[in-house]
């Protein structure tokens, strides 16, 4: 018996036999077709990754030179100091808000939780604006927005008050 006419079994269980001829054409072609994907899979990843550095083009960017102003605003809202810095605006605007004479008398020394504190140069003046009271609060809210200024305290003069000779002895 010879193994010249015999031919090795195919089927599921038999062993492949390595590509010959136009099979191992295509079998290359296949892998380096596979391979090429992959290359071009990975560029695209590197594409789509430099594309999210955003380059600069002719249009307006996050990274072209901003106004001050504009960056200060956002510095301002991100940090939640809106309410902080309206009243520190308004309160440069003293002036304007309660009118020359007054501001030559007293002065905003604080705000707090809704509370002003204002000093007065004078107990005269510090009744006056005491009188004043609810219509500059009217007018602070309406500057701030309604509710910001709940409360205005106002004090009398900072210096020490000092007692006479003809005091009463305790």
């Amino acid at each position: 018996m010879s193994d010249e006419g015999h031919t090795a079994p195919s089927g599921p269980g038999a062993p492949a036999e390595p590509p010959r001829g136009i099979d191992l054409a295509r079998a290359a072609l296949t892998q380096a077709r596979a391979q090429a994907r992959t290359r071009h899979d990975h560029r695209q990843d590197q594409a789509q990754a430099r594309r999210g550095l955003k380059r600069s083009g002719s249009g307006p960017d996050d990274r072209d030179p901003q106004p001050l102003r504009q960056i200060i605003g956002r510095l301002v809202t991100e940090r939640g100091w809106q309410t902080p810095a309206a009243v520190h605006g308004v309160l440069q605007r003293w002036p304007e808000i309660v009118g020359p004479a007054m501001a030559a008398n007293c002065r905003p020394e604080r705000f707090e939780d809704g509370e002003l504190v204002v000093r007065a140069e004078s107990d005269n003046y510090a009744t006056h604006v005491r009188w004043l009271a609810p219509k500059l609060l009217a007018r602070l809210n309406q500057e701030l927005g309604d509710g910001t200024v709940t409360f205005i305290r106002v004090l009398g003069p900072a210096q020490e008050r000092r007692r006479g000779q003809w005091r009463a002895q305790p």
